[in-house]
């Protein structure tokens, strides 16, 4: 369990288990990775239930809360397109 404290965390992705869907969250302070919770999908807040949907972690008493982040999910979506299309932009042809 993760010490007492504020983290945010990121849905990596969803896992079938035999016990039911389970959510994968990578939970992380100041954008140092820590470890994963594997979550079942019911207690995921249900805007969130996006893979890399971004949640305000907070942990207190060995119990956790999470609060979806919408603006930052989609800034972080964004940054992602922006980086993909600056990757994509074939370079100038040495013959222009």
């Amino acid at each position: 369990m993760l010490d007492p404290g504020a983290y945010t965390a990121t849905l990596d992705r969803f896992e079938e288990t035999p016990a039911g869907e389970l959510a994968v969250l990578v939970v992380e302070r100041d954008d140092d990775p820590l470890t994963q919770l594997d979550l079942p999908v019911e207690t995921i807040p249900a805007a969130g239930r996006q893979v890399d949907a971004v949640f305000d972690v907070v942990v207190e008493d060995q119990r956790f809360e999470l609060s979806y982040r919408t603006d930052e999910t989609a800034r972080r979506a964004a940054d992602a397109r922006t980086r993909f299309d600056r990757l994509a932009r074939r370079p100038p042809s040495t013959e222009e």
